[in-house]
């Protein structure tokens, strides 16, 4: 029997410590008005000394297992998807294993940014597919807030981000019961990574860590916001549109989409180009700011949580980020 994948546990964690737009006019030249306007943001959450994505994602890993209803030790595969490790190496996936007591399976650590999560949830739909496991933990995870620049220079983008992490588990479904993971859409283009990118650490540097490197900035992300804007809003319901056309649906039978928490100014323009009225459009940016590879999976454990996705529900996913890369995933759920 063909094999459909399946989502059957969602949980997020973010740290309770919230950073509002007024507590961000304290420490740089910006206003709440300022960054409402333009991003759609109202708070986000910041970590405290000492925690890292890995350990955000081990929060979250925990509410998702409990959700599913499994053992964690039936986990055979995690699957991890950041920007911000806890450290140059090696990944979080083997420390987020470590940390729920999981011994010598698999951690695989995937690095595409604000696309992390789609990437990450089609390599583990292939994974079962295939037969090869039966039950994935899949993480994103992002810790931001301690590498921002939060002068005149940066602020555009130290406004936009916060921390969290969120998980699902994914196993198989039989393809009767027409529930799960319908396709997932991967796309890129490396044309244009300086527009959204963090130069360094780089070891094309030598050495690859030097006082110069941080009086240079070079340290901090950075990002040519219009551009991003632009291809953001052509390329996400792109995406969208192949996801459709591959299910043979049309726009009109999604229930909701989730896009990347990105900037409320995208997520509604995307909406817009794709024809799909707005209150079919989960957002929460304005609480979490962008949290990167965990936006989406964040909002879906919200939307699962709150009732707002049913069973039986068709959701679209989608994102765009650095790289460029961008993707979609379409599933009845």
């Amino acid at each position: 029997m063909s094999l459909i994948s399946r989502i059957s546990g969602t949980g997020h964690f973010v740290p309770p410590h919230t950073v509002t737009n007024f507590d961000l006019e304290k420490e740089m030249d910006t206003t709440d008005e300022w960054i409402r306007k333009r991003t759609g943001i109202k708070e986000r959450h910041y970590v405290k000394p000492g925690t890292g994505s890995s350990d955000l994602g081990y929060q979250a890993s925990l509410k998702a297992i409990q959700d599913a209803g499994i053992n964690k030790n039936e986990i055979d595969f995690i699957i991890a998807a950041t920007l911000s490790p806890d450290h140059y190496f090696p990944g979080i996936g083997v420390l987020v294993q470590s940390k729920l007591g999981l011994e010598h399976i698999g951690a695989l650590d995937i690095r595409n940014q604000c696309s992390g999560f789609i990437y990450a949830l089609s390599a583990a739909d292939q994974f079962i597919k295939s037969g090869m496991y039966k039950k994935i933990l899949i993480v994103a995870a992002e810790v931001q807030s301690t590498n921002l620049d939060y002068s005149i220079e940066g602020r555009h983008l130290a406004v936009l981000f916060g921390d969290g992490g969120a998980a699902v588990i994914l196993e198989p479904a039989s393809k009767q019961e027409n529930r799960g993971i319908l396709s997932t859409h991967l796309f890129s283009d490396g044309r244009h990574v300086q527009k959204l990118w963090m130069d360094s650490p780089s070891p094309k540097d030598k050495p690859t860590f030097s006082y110069q490197i941080i009086d240079d900035k070079r340290c901090y992300p950075k990002m040519e916001g219009k551009h991003v804007f632009v291809n953001a809003v052509e390329k996400m319901p792109q995406a969208v549109w192949a996801a459709l056309e591959c299910n043979n649906m049309t726009i009109d039978d999604v229930d909701h989409l989730i896009p990347h928490q990105a900037n409320d100014r995208i997520s509604l323009m995307v909406a817009k180009k794709l024809g799909i009225p707005v209150p079919k459009v989960i957002r929460n940016i304005d609480r979490f700011g962008n949290t990167t590879a965990a936006s989406i999976p964040i909002a879906l454990d919200e939307s699962v949580r709150n009732g707002r996705i049913q069973k039986n529900d068709i959701v679209v996913l989608t994102a765009f980020g650095s790289g460029y890369t961008w993707a979609s995933a379409l599933m009845r759920w």
